[in-house]
């Protein structure tokens, strides 16, 4: 059995963690903005 720096892996898995929700939130927002601007073109569109 190899030694295991377990410090070194529960950082590697915190950053993956990280990156996995920044990206997950920075969709959440892009879908937010595009919900948006078709509200807005839908009403400029309908008045």
């Amino acid at each position: 059995i190899l030694d295991t720096d377990f410090a070194e892996e529960t950082a590697k898995s915190t950053q993956a963690q990280i990156v996995e929700q920044a990206s997950i939130s920075v969709r959440a927002q892009a879908k937010s903005s595009d919900e948006q601007v078709l509200g807005l073109l839908g009403s400029i569109g309908g008045s």
